[in-house]
């Protein structure tokens, strides 16, 4: 089956499944079964719909093939629901329940939601009084977006074919932030990728966004930010991945979005990226649960905000450690089941503070046996690649200073002062790239 379409459908049980939250006090407490418009419909409003409607949001190219917005749309897909929650297949969390409250992009369902909402089902899934609905809810979307109306959109110089016979690709291309585009240097807030086909597998636009499957819009914390100067050129790292054959052929022109600070709201602190890499291992053929290591140690006092853990098919779990100066060990973060089609960022709800010498350890687990339904071929070792059917440990953490000692505005004037010297030698290399691609 196409991996389109499996995702396609994957995600529609998936979206079922992250309707469920907090929902209006369920009728069976009264001895009468739930309806839909009583509720049912509060629940999809706050957990569903903002993929499931109109114009819904598209998480890292995942997009809701239905709304659930009127009865008539969610009937169909009753037991559907019923079978997944129950199952706990969904909604896609794939953090240990120990790390319960602890980020805020938190997908959790508890038992008596689930029991909501399968109560409801079978008990027929009754319609209800219209007349019991909530209010419709306004989502702030623009054009799709879902941060709202965007300051700057950023796309691929132009379309790029996606020939019949790719199955794994990496394309690089440029765009030039002119000072027509952008007269002054400003502070991203939130980034937000649409990819331009299904081909899509994942993005990296330095400096400004990216994308992976099944991933959010990221937008950083109050006063912290990625500065964005005029004349600057996004270098754009695309992974294309679909099937190989006649008619697959797709065109691409993927785009970023961006929101920026207001002028008059002061940043107080630089992102910094840093991360847990291991490009040397060997997963032997066949072995159902390989250990690989990772490390990083910060140098400064640090406030940690998100982690990305990144695997391809064979990851299968994946745990952040950290062993602190005074002896003291914590779990960070244990995903004990990995999901490649859903390539969450953890971000907390608070900075997560690590001292100075901290040493973060990662342990990526992949399984490399038949019994992995995913495994491209589990007679071969495997070792880093690109492709889709080799492996990664690739793991950003993305952290502030516990205390920022840049002066924010003598950093922009550096950055600025920088820029021009580098312009000159930018445009050569650009230059260079762009005629070696077109050879």
């Amino acid at each position: 089956m196409n991996r389109h379409v499996v995702r396609a459908i994957f995600l529609g049980l998936l979206t079922l499944n992250l309707c469920i939250g907090t929902s209006a006090q369920n009728s069976a407490d009264t001895g009468k079964p739930g309806t839909f418009y009583n509720d049912v419909l509060p629940i999809l409003q706050e957990r569903c719909q903002v993929c499931h409607r109109g114009g819904g949001g598209n998480f890292g190219g995942m997009i809701a093939p239905m709304a659930f917005t009127d009865y008539a749309d969610v009937r169909p897909w009753a037991k559907a629901i019923a079978k997944n929650v129950s199952a706990g297949e969904m909604p896609p969390w794939h953090a240990d329940p120990q790390h319960a409250g602890e980020f805020e992009n938190e997908r959790t369902i508890t038992r008596e939601e689930i029991d909501t909402l399968v109560d409801w089902v079978q008990a027929g899934a009754p319609r209800g009084n219209p007349a019991d609905a909530p209010p419709e809810k306004e989502w702030p979307s623009f054009e799709g977006w879902q941060m709202g109306k965007p300051d700057l959109i950023v796309k691929m110089p132009e379309p790029f074919l996606v020939e019949d016979d790719v199955e794994d690709l990496y394309q690089t291309f440029f765009t030039h932030i002119t000072k027509e585009m952008l007269p002054e240097p400003r502070w991203i807030k939130t980034s937000e990728t649409r990819p331009g086909s299904g081909a899509v597998h994942h993005i990296v636009a330095h400096p400004i966004g990216g994308l992976v499957p099944g991933g959010d819009p990221k937008s950083y914390p109050e006063g912290v930010g990625v500065l964005l100067m005029p004349d600057t050129t996004v270098y754009w790292s695309v992974h294309y991945h679909k099937e190989a054959g006649a008619g697959t052929a797709v065109w691409d022109q993927s785009e970023i979005a961006l929101e920026f600070y207001p002028n008059d709201v002061d940043v107080t602190h630089i992102l910094r990226t840093a991360g847990c890499f291991n490009y040397t291992f060997k997963i032997p053929a066949g072995d159902p649960a390989y250990e690989v290591f990772a490390e990083f140690t910060f140098k400064e006092d640090a406030n940690i905000i998100n982690y990305m853990p990144h695997m391809h098919l064979r990851g299968s779990a994946a745990k952040f450690e950290a062993f602190y100066p005074d002896g003291r060990t914590e779990v960070l973060l244990n995903i004990p089941k990995y999901d490649f089609n859903w390539q969450t960022t953890y971000q907390y709800k608070e900075f997560k503070f690590v001292p100075k010498g901290t040493r973060i350890k990662l342990t990526s687990v992949f399984d490399n046996s038949p019994e992995n339904p995913s495994n491209p071929d589990p007679t071969v070792d495997v070792t880093f690649g690109e492709p889709t059917t080799a492996e990664m440990v690739k793991s950003p953490i993305e952290y502030i200073r516990a205390v920022e000692s840049e002066d924010i505005d003598a950093y922009v004037t550096q950055q600025r002062q920088s820029k021009n010297k580098r312009s000159g030698k930018s445009k050569k290399k650009i230059g260079d790239a762009k005629a070696a691609l077109k050879k």
